[in-house]
């Protein structure tokens, strides 16, 4: 069933343009995203925008008036034309991509357009990103004028029909060639193809119906969010020209280096020095995890260099799933550098104990600490 575009803004089938624009007016006064933050306004926002495109556009509007939906894709343009069908709406769109222009006709275009989406970054330490945040942004964006609530014309004025192409938005040329006489239609240069032009732009906008400013917008940053990944805020984004519907707002993360931690999806991983008695003696580490949280590592008798310990559901949490990843900590030995002499002496006499103290490579099978080196043949 299509959309009742005048129901929505309240207003009876055969309502006028100066109705039709009154009513867009109060509503988007009261429901933009800037001025009521309620989610249902910002859906109730975007209906409204869009009824008010499809009354101020003509074509759009005749379709309405026939009971259709012209923003509905599988409505076509044309059906039953042999010129309809997908990537064309007609007769009209063929000539436009050949020459430019059409021979029938397209009708004043609306000036109330979509806006743009916008792009920020923001830069978050690795434990808002794996336990979530809430963050205040500033951007610089178009947003509604305040003056003329996008109408873009000076308070108690209205927009005048376009004295170029009568209201058409189009204007034509005719030109002889071999061929005959070729007519050629394209948008009005008055008045960019809208029909209308406005005597009295408001002194706030200039007639665009959006002026730019500076805001200040609440980010909630869920946990398990990784480096480069985008959150989007719905119409938060560029309010279009003559006040048209805003774009979206991407907030694109990025995470900061953290001196202990590194991050490889849901897993976190960080290092461990022991010295060399420890490794092998054994040992009980304390640590301290990215939440704040203390715990112990139990290091076992005769550990080696580059062994992993996998402490289980102390990693991120999962973005998209329940649970949490892991963290796994790594094990660098260190060798002394610089021994006194009764350190070295209790070296020598373990290194003696184990076996350990040859100087000369032992023989096959002796156990010693080297192997024997065969030399290659000549």
């Amino acid at each position: 069933m299509a959309t009742d575009y005048y129901g929505v803004l309240g207003l009876a089938r055969g309502a006028s343009d100066a109705d039709i624009k009154k009513a867009y007016r109060r509503l988007a006064r009261d429901l933009h995203p800037d001025v009521n933050p309620d989610p249902e306004a910002k859906e109730r926002f975007q209906e409204v925008s869009r009824a008010y495109q499809a009354l101020t556009d003509p074509d759009k509007r005749r379709i309405v008036d026939l009971g259709g939906d012209p923003f509905d894709s599988s409505a076509g343009a044309g059906a039953g034309s042999p010129f309809g069908g997908a990537g064309f709406g007609g007769l009209g769109d063929i000539m436009d991509a050949f020459f430019g222009g059409g021979v029938g006709g397209r009708g004043p275009r609306s000036r109330v357009r979509a806006g743009d989406d916008a792009l920020i970054v923001l830069e978050l330490d690795l434990e808002q990103t794996v336990f979530g945040t809430t963050e205040d942004i500033t951007v610089d964006t178009a947003v509604l004028c305040g003056t003329c609530s996008g109408a873009g014309t000076a308070p108690g004025t209205h927009p005048t029909t376009c004295a170029t192409c009568s209201g058409r938005g189009e204007v034509q040329s005719v030109q002889r060639s071999f061929l005959g006489q070729v007519v050629s239609t394209r948008p009005c240069p008055t008045c960019a193809g809208t029909g209308q032009v406005i005597p009295d732009p408001c002194p706030e906008c200039g007639s665009e119906g959006r002026v730019r400013a500076r805001r200040t917008i609440p980010v909630k940053v869920p946990a398990g969010v990784e480096d480069g990944m985008r959150i989007r805020l719905t119409g938060r984004g560029e309010v279009g020209p003559g006040g048209g519907p805003a774009g979206d707002l991407y907030v694109e993360i990025r995470e900061r280096p953290h001196e202990v931690f590194t991050r490889d999806g849901e897993d976190l991983h960080c290092h461990v020095t022991l010295p060399m008695t420890a490794a092998a003696l054994g040992t009980t580490l304390p640590l301290t995890l990215l939440d704040g949280e203390e715990t112990d590592v139990d290091v076992r008798p005769g550990t080696q260099a580059g062994t992993v310990t996998t402490l289980r559901g102390k990693g991120a949490p999962r973005l998209r799933a329940t649970g949490r990843g892991n963290l796994q900590v790594h094990v660098d030995v260190q060798t002394p550098t610089k021994l006194d002499a009764e350190q070295e002496k209790l070296l020598r006499e373990l290194a003696a104990l184990r076996g350990e103290d040859r100087r000369e490579p032992a023989g096959e099978g002796h156990g010693g600490l080297f192997s024997r080196v065969r030399k290659p043949f000549r």
